[in-house]
């Protein structure tokens, strides 16, 4: 006689067809402290109960029984699905996009944005928001157990920077604005128009910049400095010593703006030459002429002259200068200062003049210097000094 022997070996089941209620473990994270109102929220629920089988990727929350819905004051989606990350991981996640509220985000009195709430999950959802609106999770754990996570959604103040203080003619320049409201599209790059001007371009050129990544709210644009060049596309008419100036209008304030409100961002740097101040005007040396034009040789007091300059401007791009005249005794004292403003074209040769009558004879020292200006006081020649007796 066989006999047969059947074992039956139990094999421990690994999670929980149903929650423990004793014990709610299933903490709610969003990746965010804080969201735009464009903003894609991504949420992760941690629930090690809900993982009812090892071998499948589970879901939660879209069951009548147990839901997750996702809300704020006046919109929601319900019963939302979390799937979870991989097989026997516990943990779940989902995304819902935000889509702000009907706005025109840039003055042209278009809408900007398609308020819509719809979606099922887990990366399927749209959710419409207001301007200060807050977000809440909610996940029915168990029967009469609802666990809850809540984020903020807000607007932001822009900002609006160069990325240097000072530029080069010759290099390119960058400018950058920082504005998350303006993420309108968080799975694709948005973009956003800069006004870029400069002291000897008031009028200025428009740029597009584009947003660094999805998401980032944050929007570079690059363009040139021409000197001999008029400003169009992304090029910009600037000399050295000029300030350049960006601004954008930002029309997503958080409070105590309202929604109506606008506000002109807008940020400065200035622009040079690589080439030393103290190298980019010629200054040559002097002459004396009398009241007729004629060449003086010799000088007699209570006669009047003319001290008569010479300059050149052998770079690239013209030049706004001040010629001084200063006249001082053999005392060292300054007997005369005058001095003549203008501006100067790319190797243009340029002849400034100004009188002086000396009431007493005597040693004189004339001496002439061009600076960019009176106030910034920047040296673009050598002093030049010529020493004269008057009888």
């Amino acid at each position: 006689m066989v006999y047969f022997f059947l074992f039956l070996i139990l094999l421990p089941a690994f999670g929980q067809s149903t929650p423990d209620y004793n014990d709610p473990y299933s903490p709610i994270f969003t990746d965010k402290p804080v969201y735009s109102w464009t903003d894609k929220v991504k949420m992760t629920i941690i629930a090690p109960s809900w993982n009812t089988d090892r071998y499948l990727i589970d879901s939660i929350g879209d069951m009548d029984s147990h839901p997750i819905k996702i809300a704020t004051s006046e919109h929601s989606l319900e019963p939302y699905r979390f799937t979870e990350t991989d097989v026997n991981s516990g943990i779940f996640t989902a995304e819902v996009i935000l889509t702000g509220f009907s706005h025109d985000v840039n003055g042209d009195g278009n809408f900007d944005t398609t308020p819509r709430t719809i979606g099922s999950g887990p990366t399927s959802g749209f959710l419409q928001v207001d301007r200060d609106s807050t977000i809440t999770i909610s996940f029915e754990f168990a029967d009469g157990v609802i666990l809850v996570e809540s984020v903020p959604v807000i607007w932001n103040l822009g900002t609006i920077n160069f990325a240097e203080d000072l530029f080069f003619l010759e290099n390119s320049a960058v400018v950058r604005v920082v504005d998350v409201d303006m993420n309108l599209n968080p799975e694709a790059l948005d973009n956003l128009t800069i006004q870029l001007f400069s002291d000897s371009d008031v009028t200025g050129i428009e740029v597009n910049a584009v947003e660094t990544s999805k998401r980032s709210g944050a929007f570079i644009a690059t363009f040139s400095l021409s000197q001999n060049l008029s400003s169009i596309g992304n090029r910009l008419y600037s000399i050295p010593g000029d300030a350049i100036f960006a601004k954008y209008d930002d029309y997503t304030l958080p409070k105590p703006y309202s929604t109506s409100d606008n506000l002109e961002i807008q940020t400065i740097a200035r622009v040079d030459s690589s080439i030393p101040p103290i190298e980019r005007i010629v200054n040559s040396p002097i002459s004396f002429s009398g009241s007729l034009g004629n060449p003086l040789e010799s000088f007699s007091q209570n006669t009047q002259m003319q001290i008569v300059g010479t300059i050149k401007n052998e770079q690239e791009f013209k030049q706004k200068f001040v010629y001084f005249f200063q006249v001082k005794n053999d005392q060292n004292y300054v007997e005369s200062l005058s001095w003549v403003r203008g501006e100067i074209s790319s190797n243009q040769f340029l002849d400034v003049s100004q009188s002086w009558v000396p009431k007493e004879s005597g040693k004189y020292t004339v001496e002439t210097f061009v600076w960019n200006s009176i106030g910034d006081s920047i040296a673009l020649s050598p002093l030049m000094s010529t020493l004269i007796t008057v009888q």
